[in-house]
């Protein structure tokens, strides 16, 4: 696609959440290139948000939208109808956008052209130690492959709705976003894939993304992640992959490391092959701590983020095989055991 037919469309999707769509809104005003408009889809906030457009409005193309509550896909579709670009950007509220993003999409979308694409996000300086750590846990090579960090990747890339962009052409086949509050990205992916699109990772278009401020808050966010994988691979049973249990395995297998490690102590004659697991598990541990500290340059985002990628897998990893078994052993209705993981209709 010629540079001067693409015309984006930013959509933003966003219930609450005031103060991070001013600095999200402020960063998009110091974009190297300016030609794209901005929609804003208020889902039902109880304090509305057009005030906090008013004061984008002069600087940038936005227009500022309220509807009742229905989750985040269903007001990006909204979004989409709305708008008039050929080509949409879905930003979550809690990213901040650097000042390239806009000049380095089109530079891919022009030099080679995609239907959909993904890309990275990272933390800032400015973060906490906390914001820091689950950072490093959801996008290191150690934890997720790296495929959420901006990593080169292995097989096809599944864009992340906090970085995301497909084409009008692309919206209309597949109807956008579906039924799901939880996994509707990667089902998104999946979809766009099964009706012949590609999808790619823009490496350079990176966003600054807060992520959850509280432990609290981010294990009931991997929790639900986990419980959406199996939902996914019931729609999309060609797109099953053995990686998907990783983080179940790592739940059972460290219980099993630390029972063994307590059986030790009862059989001493056995005491170093049941010590192995244990120590295995301390060596990952390191790991975590090391590539942490060196990304971030603090010993105590390192102790912190052994904290978060525990938490991650154990939440992603219990949700996961809860999940499992529920719709593939006892062959239970998805949206009747976990109906806080669809929209409102």
């Amino acid at each position: 696609m010629e540079k001067e037919d693409l015309q984006l469309s930013i959509i933003i999707a966003v219930y609450e959440r005031q103060d991070e769509l001013t600095e999200l809104l402020s960063s998009l005003t110091k974009q190297t290139d300016k030609s794209f408009e901005i929609i804003i889809v208020d889902d039902g906030s109880k304090n509305k948000l057009d005030a906090v457009c008013a004061k984008f409005e002069i600087q940038l193309d936005l227009h500022y939208y309220y509807k009742t509550n229905s989750g985040p896909g269903k007001s990006r579709n909204y979004g989409m109808e709305k708008a008039n670009g050929n080509y949409f950007i879905f930003l979550d509220s809690d990213t901040i956008i650097p000042a390239t993003y806009i000049e380095s999409v089109k530079k891919e979308l022009t030099t080679n052209f995609v239907d959909a694409f993904g890309g990275p996000d990272d933390a800032d300086d400015s973060f906490t130690d906390l914001q820091k750590a689950i950072t490093f846990s959801m996008t290191s090579f150690l934890t997720t492959g790296g495929i959420r960090g901006g990593k080169k990747q292995i097989g096809k890339f599944q864009p992340r709705s906090f970085n995301m962009g497909i084409s009008r052409k692309a919206y209309e086949k597949t109807g956008g976003f579906a039924d799901l509050r939880v996994g509707e990205d990667p089902d998104l992916s999946l979809r766009l894939w099964e009706n012949g699109f590609e999808t790619r990772l823009f490496q350079d278009s990176k966003v600054i993304h807060k992520r959850r401020t509280s432990l609290k808050k981010f294990a009931k966010q991997v929790y639900q992640f986990g419980v959406a994988r199996p939902i996914l691979n019931q729609r999309h049973p060609n797109y099953i992959k053995p990686t998907f249990w990783f983080p179940s395995l790592f739940f059972v297998g460290t219980l099993v490391a630390f029972l063994f490690l307590l059986l030790s102590f009862i059989l001493p004659k056995h005491r170093f092959i049941l010590q192995i697991p244990f120590v295995l598990w301390l060596i990952y541990m390191f790991l975590i701590f090391i590539f942490s500290t060196i990304r971030f340059k603090s010993a105590v985002v390192g102790l912190l983020s052994i904290q978060t990628t525990l938490i991650q897998f154990f939440n992603y990893g219990y949700g996961f095989l809860e999940s499992q078994f529920r719709l593939n052993i006892l062959k239970q209705n998805p949206k009747k055991v976990f109906p806080s993981h669809y929209h409102i209709d």
